[in-house]
């Protein structure tokens, strides 16, 4: 099967992905990543498709369709088909030569506003995004850390990911301390998140960002930070926190 035109592929697309609609999980879907009136993602359309699915789906239609065509996905209000293109991108990403890498990376990065929810974000920007700046030059990551913009600073954030799995944490903990004061829970959750991680690995590094800014931060950036530590300094930072509020 071969697909040149957008309405074959979107199609196609969309008929594959009739067959797997749960009513039922879309509704509780809906409300876990605030596609439903009144939330930030309003405007999105969801048709309830769970991710083992979708990223079968994705297999299968990445060799179907060029950076174009999935960019047109990545750009569709159906969150099945911005999560689909997204991991066709990150596939297509490992598999290229650094060439082709900074292309799919800057195609990434030019629709940072169709990124628009967790889930969106968390499953692609340590693949592309993240490894793109450990490899390459951070002007683009310090722009979008300090815009201001919601996605395009939990698109920073995450990027991180792929810096940690490489024991390099000095950029986490620059940005975790940057978003002491974020006002958004999604920005607090993913600090801590990566914080833990950065403790994993390096416990000491953790511990001397918590030993500094425990009495300070949001109580659901510490409790995911030290999540992984052991009971007695999980109570310490949290005794701490509670204190110096």
């Amino acid at each position: 099967m071969k697909i040149n035109s957008s309405p074959n592929y979107k199609d196609l697309l969309l008929k594959d992905l009739k067959k797997y609609i749960e009513p039922v999980f879309a509704d509780w879907c809906g409300q876990i990543l605030n596609i439903c009136k009144g939330r930030y993602a309003q405007d999105d359309i969801l048709l309830g498709v769970r991710a083992p699915k979708l990223r079968t789906l994705a297999k299968k239609y990445a060799k179907l369709v060029n950076l174009k065509e999935t960019e047109k996905l990545l750009q569709d209000k159906i969150h099945e088909l911005r999560f689909i293109a997204l991991v066709i991108l990150s596939e297509k990403y490992k598999k290229s030569d650094n060439k082709f890498k900074s292309k799919i990376a800057k195609l990434y990065l030019r629709n940072y506003k169709y990124i628009n929810n967790w889930d969106l974000v968390d499953m692609s920007a340590p693949h592309i995004s993240g490894h793109y700046w450990h490899n390459n030059e951070l002007d683009k990551f310090w722009e979008f850390s300090k815009s201001g913009h919601l996605w395009k600073e939990r698109i920073a954030m995450l990027s991180t990911f792929c810096f940690i799995r490489q024991n390099r944490f000095s950029e986490t903990l620059k940005l975790a301390e940057m978003f002491l004061n974020h006002k958004h829970d999604l920005m607090r959750k993913a600090a801590g998140w990566m914080l833990r991680e950065v403790g994993k690995r390096d416990k000491k590094a953790l511990l001397s960002f918590l030993d500094k800014h425990a009495g300070i931060m949001p109580p659901i950036m510490l409790r995911y930070s030290i999540e992984k530590l052991p009971e007695e300094q999980r109570k310490f930072y949290l005794e701490k926190s509670s204190h110096d509020s």
